[in-house]
């Protein structure tokens, strides 16, 4: 049975114009600049820099476009816009060529080329004498180990792959010679399977001395002991002293559990991060600043607003024309959008932080975490009357410089909980005081969950244990087990 309803139904939709203003206000300085770059090159009607002159030019353009609205009023006659184009005044991105050439202008910083990890390892089997199908699964083998330096696949899929992939039929004691090959290259413990096995390898490259000899039985022979640190266990079954013991597991923490993260991580581009807002303290106030670079000097184009108003006062006009003015009105309105856009970001940018330093004043002026307010992101949104969202994009990718180090401005957003006087504390506040508790615990005898919430409620911080080990857990901090030292 079909039946026709009629429903009422109120919903708001974002302009194509406020969606590209969010995106604007999300970008981070550094991406803020590379979108003002792309801007320019895209829209001619658009420079950068300070014009020469400052007059009415503003409200001659605004007029001058208001008089185009409608695109049917302008009238097709014969006239050429090339007329009052100035020959030598030939916009740059006319000039430029598009490829390598010695016109660029090179602008980003150069980064040193280097080799990359699969090929150095390749480069140090070269110098192996292989057979033909040795060198293929060994150059296989190279290709599969990751960038921590593991190869975390079994000998049987290998076998398959190199079936299926490389056409080679080969048997999985083979690879696992050509697999022992491999673990003789450097860095040591490259083409390892799993930590035991990266670990057993650079013990035996060491020099063999007493310690190492005791490292090598213990990885070899009780890893499980040693990754649950039943210290007791080890001696017993060792029958060494506790000094003994002890001087072995150094070797063992001097190790490298990443082989390959130490060379691969050399060729990566590091990212400099650039702070968007500083914070100073000049006589006991905090003084916010937003970072120059967002604001640049742009300006709309005088060559393509003479253009336009030229045409106005031209009797002769011709369809071609018509099509161009079109354009050239499209650039303008479209330059004009873009200047007004970076002004609402700065003023949001300005406003949003302003709001979160004199809400976190205490914090800003003596820099202790313990300081920081509970504030959740519709606090900052109620105090300057703006959306969450808005809010949300300022906090997640922008940072501040402040006295105690640049920080990312969601770090200073958490949660509130009640103390034993009922007053609402920050949970970053709780964090500090857990992370302090811990570091100042007897390493052979490390706190439980259980016992630091006794130390947080002494405190007065009432929380449960299941709390207290999911702050631990976002702090990154193992369980008692695994902080024990000897």
């Amino acid at each position: 049975m079909l039946k026709q309803q009629l429903q009422f139904k109120l919903s708001q939709k974002l302009s194509p114009q406020q969606i590209q203003l969010m995106k604007l206000i999300q970008l981070p300085t550094q991406a803020f600049e590379q979108r003002i770059k792309q801007e320019l090159e895209e829209n001619p009607a658009l420079e950068g820099g300070k014009e020469e002159t400052e007059n009415d030019y503003d409200s001659d353009l605004d007029n001058t476009t208001d008089d185009f609205n409608e695109q049917d009023s302008i009238n097709t006659d014969d006239i050429n816009v090339d007329e009052y184009l100035s020959d030598d005044e030939i916009p740059d991105y006319r000039t430029q060529a598009n490829n390598y050439s010695a016109d660029d202008e090179e602008k980003n910083v150069p980064y040193a080329a280097g080799t990359s990890f699969t090929q150095y390892l390749i480069d140090q089997l070269n110098t192996y004498r292989l057979s033909d199908e040795e060198r293929d699964i060994a150059e296989f083998l190279v290709g599969s180990v990751d960038d921590s330096g593991y190869i975390r696949r079994s000998l049987s899929d290998i076998m398959d792959d190199l079936a299926f992939t490389q056409n080679i039929y080969t048997s999985e004691e083979k690879i696992e010679y050509v697999l022992k090959l491999v673990h003789q290259l450097d860095p040591a413990g490259v083409g390892a399977r799993n930590l035991q096995e990266c670990l057993s390898i650079q013990l035996h490259r060491k020099e063999k001395t007493l310690d190492a000899e005791l490292a090598i039985n213990i990885i070899d022979n009780a890893f499980e002991q040693f990754t649950k640190k039943h210290y007791d266990k080890l001696i017993q079954k060792f029958d060494v002293s506790e000094i003994q013991l002890k001087d072995a597991i150094s070797e063992i923490e001097h190790l490298n559990p990443k082989p390959g993260g130490s060379y691969s991580g050399n060729n990566r581009i590091v990212e400099h991060i650039v702070p968007d807002f500083a914070i100073k303290i000049i006589d006991g106030e905090l003084e916010l600043t937003l970072n120059g670079r967002n604001a640049p000097e742009l300006h709309v184009s005088r060559e393509y607003h003479n253009m336009l108003k030229t045409y106005k006062d031209t009797n002769d006009k011709s369809g071609s024309q018509k099509d161009a003015v079109i354009f050239i009105k499209q650039k303008l309105d479209a330059a004009k959008w873009f200047i007004e856009a970076i002004k609402q970001r700065q003023q949001t940018l300005f406003i949003t932080m302003s709001a979160i330093m004199h809400y976190q004043k205490d914090y800003f002026l003596s820099g202790d975490e313990r300081n920081l307010r509970p504030m959740i992101l519709k606090d900052i949104a109620d105090e300057i009357h703006m959306d969450v969202s808005t809010v949300s994009r300022v906090a997640n990718s922008k940072y501040v410089d402040t006295p105690y180090g640049t920080k990312l401005i969601k770090e200073f957003f958490s949660e509130s909980m009640k103390n034993d006087q009922g007053e609402d504390v920050s949970t970053r506040e709780i964090k500090k005081i857990l992370e302090t508790v811990i570091e100042e615990e007897d390493k052979r005898k490390p706190l439980t969950d259980e016992t630091l919430a006794a130390i947080l409620k002494d405190k007065g911080y009432p929380i449960a244990r299941r709390t207290v080990a999911k702050y631990r857990e976002q702090l990154d901090v193992p369980v008692a087990r695994l902080r024990k030292k000897m």
